[in-house]
């Protein structure tokens, strides 16, 4: 028992609700001294930001910098030795790949409990009438739904990023390893308490909280801003990190047309990420101020603007779908190449069709609030940047289609789901336009339609890009490889069972059905088209159970991965063992030479291995 107490992430749980308690009673103490009523809001409050830090201190990730503080010398990252076995998955580590790990496994748990909240809301939706929940806790639960699965995209993201982008590019660790791992760890608390929400009276607001009903709302809207607020600095410093290691830690010969197309997308949605993520904590913050504090930034009869809000809010939130989906779009081209034999297509151009999208990511947000009160001479501008965006993107599917045509495909679990990823990413694309347009979105504002296309979107953009990535990368971390029989199981039940559900939401959208409510006029005859949107949930996720079953049945039983099992030519196939070794390329010496995608061009190499701890040798691949 006390060995297992002992866990950093068990300690730190256990520090974060003696932390909750003792800051909402350090507070009430004070405000007695001071004369003050007992309020509830504002305790709870404080005890939630105190208990976050609190997590953070019995976890152990402030120790190092408490210990440099007061001026005790700390070991370099690569002379830390980790924990052994499967407990390094719970304790501070300084190695990036455990990090990474760390990071997909709350991405994978935060997709779980995001994906149960819908199973349990489309129960409501599959018949008109209510049946198991009423408005509020029906609110509640699309609002977490749509809150958790963003944060597992975003942590899911930092799972590539944390795990691949220091062997891409040949470095042996990220450029700040504390910094790397305190970003992961400040996540759990973030999650805890935005999770809390549902036990303090829910919010009504959906995952957007748009005040002014998030100003009256409920508790629960307090727990689910400060939540959301904590988690944004892990996307901010973990950003930051990146962006760090891109530009300073590449190996030899790697310029920048060079670099894997991984790498490029995921420093475009790092730059986005540390540049944006401060509007939505700003807006999400100025809310929390104004429940606490009596300010009045957003209520119209006390002088404030609620669409102020949405400018703030919407400014990192359009940009954040790019943030979303350019690394799922990053894998995609990563792969194609290794499946089709062939280079891929215009590879300099799918380089900076990432930053281009960066870029026109930040022009777009005013989109959203055509329908809510926008000045009338900002609706063309704001239309016209919206569709930009589909060049920059059309770029890289006709880079797709052109490294296709006529390649050796080799149709492996991984293929398969990045050929998946381009469908569904591709309709994503078709249906967003008329939401971009003026004309066309007054209608579909706030319908089904929307939650179609997003759907699209994110499945597309991340959700299947994300299982290529763990199929295809898999044997890098655990030395095995996934069952190839389940992964087209998986596959082959997930995505026409998606397929069904967003064409089903898009349907009824066109019908008029508005979305965040909990019932609908049965003579609309929406209840058949409900059932079956709600019957492809549930299959989706049977597909995503037979995934999870996957990921533990070969950790232990699956077969072996020697040596370079899809003849890739990037570093960490050509040069390492799998699993990969704690230091990376320690041992071994190489430069790239050069391109990374010229595959099956004779006599072409990007990899050149000029010394090894055993012999000298040379790469060709």
């Amino acid at each position: 028992m006390k060995k297992f107490f002992s866990i950093g992430i068990i300690r730190g749980l256990i520090f974060q609700i003696l932390g909750s308690f003792a800051g909402a009673g350090i507070f009430y103490g004070i405000r007695v001294l001071m004369g003050l009523q007992w309020k509830t809001e504002p305790t709870i409050v404080v005890g939630g930001l105190v208990g976050a830090i609190f997590f953070l201190v019995g976890q152990g990730s402030l120790r190092d910098w408490w210990h440099v503080a007061i001026g005790k010398e700390m070991p370099e990252a690569h002379e830390v030795k980790p924990y052994p076995g499967l407990r390094r998955y719970f304790e501070f580590t300084l190695d990036h790949k455990v990090v990474g790990v760390q990071y997909g496994v709350l991405s994978m748990v935060l997709l779980s409990v995001g994906g149960s909240l819908a199973l349990i809301f489309r129960l409501e939706l599959a018949n008109s009438g209510l049946q198991i929940l009423d408005f509020i806790q029906f609110n509640t639960l699309v609002g977490l739904h749509g809150m958790v699965l963003i944060i597992s995209i975003l942590t899911g993201i930092a799972a590539l990023g944390n795990y691949l982008v220091p062997l891409l590019i040949g470095a042996e660790d990220m450029a700040f390893p504390r910094l790397n791992a305190f970003s992961f760890w400040i996540a759990i608390p973030a999650s805890v308490i935005l999770l809390s929400a549902m036990f303090f009276g829910g919010f009504e607001t959906g995952w957007t909280g748009y005040p002014p009903n998030s100003v009256r709302g409920p508790m629960g809207v307090q727990m689910f801003f400060l939540g959301v607020y904590i988690a944004g600095w892990s996307s901010i410093l973990g950003a930051l990190n990146l962006v760090a290691t891109i530009i300073r830690m590449r190996n030899k010969g790697m310029n920048l047309f060079r670099m894997p197309i991984l790498v490029w997308s995921v420093f475009s949605t790092s730059f986005m990420a540390m540049t944006a993520t401060q509007l939505i904590g700003l807006s999400f913050q100025l809310v929390m101020f104004e429940r606490l504090l009596g300010m009045s930034f957003f209520t119209p009869s006390n002088g404030g603007n609620p669409i102020l809000f949405q400018h703030l809010f919407w400014f990192y939130s359009h940009p954040a779908v790019y943030i979303f989906v350019l690394p799922g779009l990053g894998v995609i081209s990563e792969l194609l190449p290794v499946f089709v034999r062939k280079p891929l297509f215009g590879y300099k151009w799918v380089a900076m069709s990432s930053m281009g999208i960066a870029a026109v990511g930040f022009l777009v947000w005013g989109h959203h609030m055509f329908a809510a009160g926008i000045e009338d001479y900002l609706r063309v501008p704001f239309m016209y940047s919206s569709l930009l965006v589909a060049v920059p993107t059309g770029v890289k599917f006709f880079s797709w289609a052109a490294t296709i045509w006529q390649g050796k495909v080799r149709f492996a679990v991984p293929l398969l789901f990045t050929l998946g990823a381009i469908l569904v990413f591709l309709l994503g694309g078709l249906t967003g336009p008329p939401l971009g347009t003026v004309s066309t979105d007054l209608h579909l504002h706030d319908t089904y339609f929307i939650v179609g296309h997003f759907h699209d979107t994110m499945f597309g953009g991340f959700i299947f890009p994300i299982f290529a990535a763990i199929y295809y990368w898999y044997p890098k971390i655990t030395g095995r490889k996934l069952n190839e029989t389940l992964g087209k199981i998986h596959f082959y039940l997930m995505t026409p069972s998606f397929l069904l559900m967003t064409f089903g939401q898009m349907r009824i959208g066109l019908l008029g059905m508005r979305r965040r409510i909990a019932d609908y006029d049965p003579s609309l005859n929406f209840d058949f088209t409900q059932l079956l949107i709600t019957i492809a949930g549930y299959l989706i996720a049977i597909s995503v159970l037979i995934f999870f079953i996957n990921l533990i049945i070969s950790a232990k039983k699956g077969e072996l991965a020697t040596g370079n099992i899809w003849k890739s030519r990037s570093p960490e196939w050509a040069i390492l063992p799998s699993p990969a070794p704690a230091h990376n390329y320690e041992g071994f010496e190489f430069k790239l030479v050069g391109d990374p995608y010229d595959y099956g061009l004779k006599g072409s190499k990007y990899v050149e291995l000029t010394t090894s701890s055993n012999s000298k040798s040379e790469a060709v691949l």
